[in-house]
C-alpha cells in the first residue's frame, strides 16, 4: 500500500474514532448557537476570539514534472487575539526535493499577519484585514527564499447559518530585503473555505490553497473535499480532520498535482 494512502487510512480512522464530548451550555451558549456562533460552527473560524494552536501536515506524493518526487511540509501555527486585532504566526518544517533525485530537509521561512477585526454589525461574520510579513528563517537554501517580504491578508468567515459556514484568506506577498542572488519573490494565495455540520461534531470540509507566483506565472489550483470531527474538553476545543486535496490546474516544475492534507486544531476558550 503506498504511503499517501496509508495516511489516509490512518487519518480517516482518527476522525472517526475520535469522541465527541459537548458540555451543557449555558443561556448564553444557547443564545450564541441561534446566531450560529456554537463550537462546531466557530471551531474552523480563523478570525474566532480564542487563542489557537494548530498542528497541520500536508503530503505531496505527486509533484509536476518531478517523476518520482515527493514532498512533506508540516506545519505550527499559532493565533493570538489581542482587543480589536488578531496575530497568527506559522512555522513550517519541510522536506522538499532538490533537483537531482534526493530531498532535503529543515525549517522554513516564518510568516505572520496581523489582521484588524472589523465590526460587521453581525456577530456571526467575521472579517479582517491588515499587513502580513515573512523573515528567512529556513535553515537550507531549498526550504526558504532567503528573503524578507512584506505584504496583506484579508480574512472572511460567515457562520450565519449553523448548518454551512464558508469564507477565505487572500494573502500576497513580495521580497523587500534578502539575498540579491535568489529569486524575486511576490505570490498570491487565495484559500476559499467551506464546512458542512453533520451533527454530533462530525463535518465535511474543504480549505485548499490556491497559489500564484506573480514573478514566474507559476501557479496551483487545487480543490479538496475532508471530513473532520469536532469535540470538546474542559475549555479546549479540539478538531481533528483529513483532507484529500485534488489539483485540477497548475503550471510549472514542483507543483502538487495531489496532497493529503491532515491536521489538529485547537481553541482555548
Amino acid at each position: 500500500m503506498k504511503p499517501s494512502f496509508l495516511l489516509l487510512a490512518l487519518a480517516l480512522s482518527l476522525v472517526l474514532l475520535t469522541p465527541t464530548t459537548f458540555a451543557e451550555g449555558n443561556a448564553e451558549e444557547e443564545d450564541s448557537t441561534e446566531k450560529g456562533q456554537s463550537t462546531e460552527a466557530q471551531a474552523n473560524n480563523p478570525l474566532a476570539n480564542f487563542k489557537a494552536f494548530n498542528l497541520q501536515n500536508y503530503y505531496v506524493p505527486r509533484l509536476s514534472e518531478m517523476d518520482d518526487q515527493n514532498a512533506n511540509t508540516f506545519w505550527l501555527r499559532y493565533a493570538q487575539p489581542m482587543g480589536k486585532w488578531l496575530f497568527r504566526g506559522s512555522l513550517p518544517v519541510s522536506r522538499v526535493p532538490t533537483g537531482t533525485g534526493t530531498t532535503t530537509s529543515g525549517l522554513g521561512d516564518f510568516s505572520a499577519f496581523l489582521a484588524y477585526l472589523v465590526d460587521t454589525g453581525n456577530p456571526a461574520k467575521s472579517f479582517g484585514i491588515g499587513p502580513q510579513i515573512s523573515l528567512p528563517t529556513a535553515t537550507e537554501d531549498e526550504t526558504g527564499t532567503d528573503k524578507y517580504q512584506a505584504g496583506f491578508a484579508t480574512v472572511y468567515f460567515d457562520a450565519s447559518s449553523p448548518t454551512v459556514q464558508w469564507g477565505g484568506l487572500l494573502t500576497w506577498q513580495t521580497d523587500i530585503a534578502g539575498d540579491d542572488d535568489r529569486p524575486d519573490t511576490s505570490v498570491l494565495a487565495l484559500q476559499p473555505f467551506y464546512f458542512f455540520q453533520l451533527g454530533k461534531g462530525l463535518y465535511f470540509r474543504g480549505a485548499p490553497i490556491w497559489a500564484f507566483n506573480l514573478e514566474t506565472n507559476d501557479y496551483h489550483v487545487p480543490v479538496g473535499l475532508g471530513i473532520g470531527k469536532i469535540f470538546a474538553s474542559g475549555d479546549t476545543v479540539y478538531n481533528v480532520f483529513v483532507e484529500p486535496q485534488f489539483t485540477i490546474l497548475d503550471r510549472g516544475p514542483g507543483q502538487p498535482e495531489f496532497q493529503l492534507f491532515v491536521g489538529l486544531n485547537l481553541q482555548f476558550k
